[in-house]
């Protein structure tokens, strides 16, 4: 049985002096000039490094042996100063991280493990700062020695060194049926390190409304009966990870493409996780799929989840108390298995702060299985803003259970049998019950057509409900049906929202809650006490407003158009309203410069991040997917399956980006059809961020070789925009030209 303290344990060990090897020695202590070769079929996801500080980085591999699959596999890391490995590193055992220079070997002796799927993770300390090393991985077969691919890697400057840092951060590493041809271009780039900011592998395989046809570049479980299965109305069967075995296969599948794994070679990577490591939309254990049909809490799936994240990232795990190794331990009670907030400075300029937005996160403030007639906001509560909110606001009768209301009180119990809604709607037992007479009237109408022989039910008139109070029902928030994501997760009502989020927020924190207790106080102590010139935020969502603006026509002719303005997902910031407005509050306020680079959203943004009706503000850079769905894709299935704005898809004239920068008056660019990544230029004066924007379409097929990858070069077009030291204002360039942009009034 394996010891509590043994389990996913990695290895550390700390570099000493230098040796220049002659010759192989009896002992294999300088196997790296030996006679080998490298063999992919021993490391099939060749190998990777991440988490660079000044004295130290995570080197990982995994080792197959496929006439030992089930045996722990002994091999060896070999680190140098130079490709050639004519300098190499004295590798020196450490369970406490301490050890002394110069003793130890040249080889570090580590094994893969079969109950870590044979992933090996070594963080190796005592290296200089600023320094470029080299390492590799052998094994002894019966036939001989073999190798894994050399990586390169790169320790963090000096705390206080006065350099500029060149970094590259990206997101949403969608494998199914598109290529990751950003990454041969990103390969090409001189990076000190890669940011992830998560998407790095996506959980289910062929899921319509997010991923492309399988096609040629596809996924299947070898465990299926351990995976969730989907069959959708329209479209082939598909599955998402549940089980340890599911989520491992996605990481190795992921990881067998050339272009990532030149990428992992190349450049240590600083990564958190976002939904898709785990479930779409998700909060906590809590997936989304169902939409409030079923529960889909699952603490096990999720655990799976993160193990197996641990053990194919090149990450830090820095949970004991003691800092004396790093592990997962899948004994202790989610979500204390794993903690990835973490931070990392580079010399004196730039300062890395990774936090994480779904671990310890509320679910979405409207539930999916929301009644839509039910209010949750009265008259009393909007108090002297019910004047300018009337528009957005329902009619309603104070209590479907009281008074006059029996009638259609039984039409409701009536229509919840027939259509498959909750009959209490939302409401406690012995609670008063209001509803929206329209939704009423609504159900009524649907009540009647099912049922012509009945007798109908009276329509309630339009005097009547002149009478009535007015407040928010959840279908004046968008929900347009019982057990639906639309109104609770996507095209939410702005104009009701906000002022609905803060109410019921106010009513009840913890619905409000996204980073949790433990980890806000770290980042804001960790921001607030930083030296550094940039403090930088990698945030997996936006915190930049993002609507669209949607004007209806008037019913009548003395009535005036309507302009709604609807989120294009709560799932993200703009869900959180009241941590997003405190947070970019403190961050504004820190003494020096503070700026978010954020993904998620399939869009490459830029912005100052602000607080409506304040002057608190941030800037703000978002990337675009590696390889993951565009947000005009996906808003585009969102849009022509909403039951109001299908006009909006449908529209000749629709430009999502024309469109947002106009109803978000602090965005100053988006790119919502492009895929690709972001180059971060930082010193002491200036941010600079590139944007490498590719077609969506060049994704299609691998442009892996030469001649693909100058093809490549050729569609790919670059935005440039900067934020200047003590500043939080925003500069674009125009043929070498940088202009400051000034944020406009929204329309």
């Amino acid at each position: 049985m394996m010891r509590r303290r043994d389990f996913l344990r990695a290895t550390l060990v700390t570099a000493g002096s230098v040796v220049v090897p002659t010759a192989c020695s009896d002992d294999g202590d300088a196997i790296g000039t030996c006679d080998v070769h490298e063999d992919e079929g021993f490391f099939p996801q060749s190998v990777a490094s991440g988490d660079p500080r000044p004295d130290s980085v995570v080197l990982w591999t995994r080792l197959i042996d496929r006439k030992q699959p089930q045996s722990d596999l002994n091999l060896a890391l070999v680190v140098a100063l130079d490709e050639g490995f004519t300098q190499l590193v004295v590798l020196t055992p450490s369970s406490d991280n301490v050890a002394t220079a110069g003793s130890g070997s040249t080889q570090l002796r580590v094994t893969a493990r079969a109950d870590f799927d044979h992933c090996v993770k070594v963080k190796v300390s005592g290296l200089s700062p600023g320094t470029t090393y080299y390492y590799r991985f052998y094994y002894m077969t019966g036939e001989g020695c073999v190798s894994s691919r050399v990586g390169r890697t790169r320790t963090a400057p000096a705390q206080g060194a006065d350099v500029p840092v060149r970094f590259a951060f990206v997101s949403g590493q969608d494998y199914i049926g598109r290529y990751y041809n950003a990454y041969v271009a990103l390969a090409k780039e001189e990076l000190d390190f890669v940011v992830h900011l998560g998407g790095y592998i996506h959980e289910t395989t062929g899921n319509p409304s997010l991923q492309a046809p399988p096609g040629q570049r596809g996924i299947s479980f070898s465990d299926v009966d351990g995976a969730i299965a989907f069959q959708p109305a329209e479209g082939a069967a598909y599955h998402a990870a549940k089980s340890l075995s599911n989520y491992r296969e996605l990481y190795k599948t992921y990881r067998s493409d050339r272009a990532l794994q030149r990428v992992h070679e190349l450049f240590p990577m600083i990564a958190v996780w976002a939904d898709h490591e785990f479930s779409d939309d998700s909060h906590g254990a809590t997936a989304a799929y169902l939409d409030g049909r079923e529960p889909e809490t699952d603490e096990h799936r999720r655990k799976a989840a993160n193990q197996a994240w641990f053990e194919y990232m090149p990450a830090e795990y820095p949970n004991d108390p003691k800092g004396d190794e790093f592990r997962y331990d899948g004994a202790v009670a989610y979500p204390d298995d794993i903690t990835i907030y973490r931070d990392f400075p580079f010399g004196k300029h730039v300062h890395l702060v990774m936090t994480d937005l779904r671990s310890y996160r509320a679910d979405h403030l409207i539930p999916e299985d929301a009644f839509p007639g039910k209010v949750v906001v009265q008259q009393v509560e909007l108090g002297a803003s019910l004047t300018d909110l009337l528009p957005y606001t329902s009619r309603y009768i104070p209590d479907i259970n009281g008074g006059s209301w029996v009638d259609y009180k039984g039409a409701l119990d009536d229509a919840a049998a027939l259509f498959g809604f909750d009959p209490n709607l939302g409401f406690a037992e012995g609670e008063l019950r209001p509803v929206s007479a329209k939704v009423v009237n609504e159900i009524v109408t649907k009540l009647n057509e099912q049922r012509p022989e009945a007798p109908p039910v009276a329509i309630i008139s339009a005097i009547e409900m002149s009478f009535m109070d007015a407040g928010f029902a959840y279908a004046d928030l968008g929900k347009t049906d019982y057990y639906s994501a639309f109104g609770s997760r996507y095209l939410v009502v702005k104009e009701s929202f906000d002022p609905f989020s803060r109410i019921a927020v106010e009513a009840d924190v913890a619905r409000g809650v996204v980073m949790g207790d433990a980890q806000r106080a770290w980042f804001q102590k960790t921001m607030e006490e930083s030296q550094s010139t940039w403090k930088v935020w990698g945030n997996e969502y936006p915190l930049s407003q993002l609507v669209l603006a949607h004007t209806t026509q008037p019913a009548e002719p003395e009535q005036e158009e309507l302009t709604r303005h609807f989120y294009l997902s709560c799932d993200g910031w703009d869900g959180f309203r009241k941590e997003r407005d405190e947070l970019i509050g403190m961050l504004a306020a820190v003494e020096g410069n503070v700026v978010s680079i954020t993904g998620d959203l399939g869009a490459f943004l830029a912005g100052t991040a602000a607080v409506e009706g304040a002057t608190a503000k941030i800037v703000e850079f978002g990337g675009a997917a590696i390889s993951s769905a565009t947000c005009r894709s996906v808003l585009t299935k969102r849009l022509a399956s909403h039951p109001t704005l299908k006009d909006v898809a449908e529209a000749e004239n629709f430009d999502i980006d024309d469109s947002m920068q106009k109803a978000n008056p602090y965005l100053a660019f988006s790119n919502a059809t492009s895929n690709g990544f972001c180059i971060v230029e930082a010193n002491a004066d200036e941010f600079v961020v590139s944007m490498h924007m590719i077609p969506e379409d060049a994704l299609a097929a691998p442009l892996y070789d030469e001649t693909g990858a100058a093809a490549l070069d050729e569609q790919i077009t670059i935005a440039r925009y900067k934020t200047k030291a003590a500043e939080s204002e925003l500069y674009l360039e125009d043929q070498g030209t940088w202009t400051q942009w000034i944020p406009r009034t929204a329309s």
